[in-house]
């Protein structure tokens, strides 16, 4: 079953949504809850000019790369009185390095009273995985954040870069 909400092509909770590796999207079905809509790299990648991004991600991974055009709203100091989003009918997608942040990220906007807010299921490892660009502060750049070295086994494109 697929959804629209605006224009926007969504997978429902109760969809088959897929990443690349069959060992990854058998994590993600465990690890989210699938309770918020959900999109994928393949979806966001035709829109994502049309979107806002927000890259839930702690400060640090956000300077070694992110999606261009995210804003930082971070995880564990998420604060949705500093959003600059105001008009609650924006198209938000959300993410982090998997999609559990973000998917909690997600919601948090939901109960705000956003309405067209999406998690990006596989977060930027998938994003980087089907070789998407993400950029740095000097401009695109081959390195991602991995969040941790066990988590870091579901990067399998880009330079993993710890600290920077």
């Amino acid at each position: 079953m697929m959804l629209f909400i605006s224009g926007y092509v969504t997978v429902s909770a109760q969809a088959k949504t897929k990443v690349k590796s069959n060992s990854y999207n058998l994590l993600l079905k465990k690890l989210l809850n699938h309770q918020v809509p959900e999109i994928t790299v393949d979806s966001l990648t035709t829109i994502v000019h049309e979107v806002v991004l927000l890259d839930a991600r702690e400060p640090d991974e956000f300077e070694v790369s992110h999606i261009e055009n995210a804003t930082l709203v971070g995880y564990n100091n998420f604060n949705i009185d500093s959003l600059k989003v105001t008009n609650k009918n924006t198209p938000i997608v959300v993410y982090c390095s998997v999609g559990y942040r973000s998917g909690k990220i997600t919601e948090k906007l939901i109960e705000n009273g956003f309405v067209n807010v999406q998690n990006l299921y596989g977060g930027i490892f998938e994003w980087k995985n089907r070789n998407n660009k993400v950029v740095d502060k000097n401009g695109i750049t081959n390195d991602v954040h991995p969040y941790s070295k066990s988590w870091g086994i579901w990067l399998k494109k880009g330079n993993k870069v710890y600290k920077k």
